[in-house]
């Protein structure tokens, strides 16, 4: 069931950052509810995992392929469903996890079979241009993208860990507030990155980051980090001559300052 969990967890990057790739609003709307789908699906499969006594990882073996059509994209992501369909219990959640996965193949389908929406994929074209951006605005965004992305992946699949192990219904939904936070963050900074052509994975988590033995210290640890990327909001904030952008950060800083508020309550 581990290798299952795997190929889900892995099924979940790959549709997400597939919507992170294709520019097209309506294809990459759709595409990031189905990640969303996949996210779920993530966590019956980590109950169903331990109320059988067994435990699972947040390893992983795929990697992101830099392609340069939206075809290419919707082709590859069909084969990882296919895979990981292979792999599905057969069990009623099983089945839920295969229709669900059969309707994306369907949509993939529909996708596939009309020519004009095989466009350019210019999200690894490693440009790093935004319109009205210097290239010291442009230095810092870059660095700032990358340090978040992986902070708010970890943070996805830190909390989601937590949350399958806890029966504290406070600590329940302080973690479910977290891990929604930073599925808006990771998908906010993953489009900005493939606006720049710099589209990446983030680096896996090793088991010592999720597997939390002492709750209050990693609680104080994730505060203080979320104060270290306020501070990161604000000196891009003021680094950056845009003012939309700014005002962007400004807003992410402001939510980072409630999700202190939310770990308190974890103390």
């Amino acid at each position: 069931m581990n290798k299952t969990y795997q190929k889900k967890h892995e099924l979940w990057l790959g549709i997400l950052f597939a919507s992170f790739a294709i520019n097209d609003e309506t294809i990459k709307s759709h595409l990031y509810d189905f990640s969303q789908i996949a996210f779920r699906h993530m966590k019956w499969l980590g109950d169903d995992i331990l109320e059988n006594n067994d435990n699972y990882n947040y390893d992983r073996e795929w990697q992101l392929i830099k392609h340069n059509s939206v075809f290419e994209v919707l082709n590859t992501l069909k084969e990882q469903i296919k895979e990981a369909q292979t792999l599905y219990p057969a069990s009623i959640l099983g089945e839920r996890l295969k229709t669900d996965d059969d309707y994306l193949l369907e949509y993939i389908e529909q996708l596939l079979a009309v020519n004009e929406n095989n466009q350019a994929i210019t999200a690894f074209n490693m440009k790093r241009e935004w319109e009205n951006l210097d290239q010291s605005s442009i230095d810092a965004l870059t660095m700032f993208l990358f340090e978040e992305s992986y902070k708010e992946y970890e943070l996805i699949l830190v909390y989601a860990y937590m949350q399958t192990r806890t029966n504290n219904a406070l600590h329940f939904n302080v973690f479910q507030d977290l891990v929604d936070e930073s599925h808006f963050h990771l998908k906010s900074f993953g489009n900005m990155m493939a606006r720049l052509g710099i589209l990446a994975l983030p680096r896996q988590l090793h088991e010592l980051t999720y597997i939390v033995k002492d709750l209050e210290k990693f609680v104080h640890d994730g505060i203080a980090e979320e104060e270290a990327a306020k501070e990161m909001c604000k000196e891009l904030s003021d680094a950056i001559k845009d003012e939309k952008l700014s005002k962007f950060f400004d807003f992410i800083n402001f939510q980072e300052s409630y999700h202190i508020e939310l770990m308190k309550k974890l103390l």
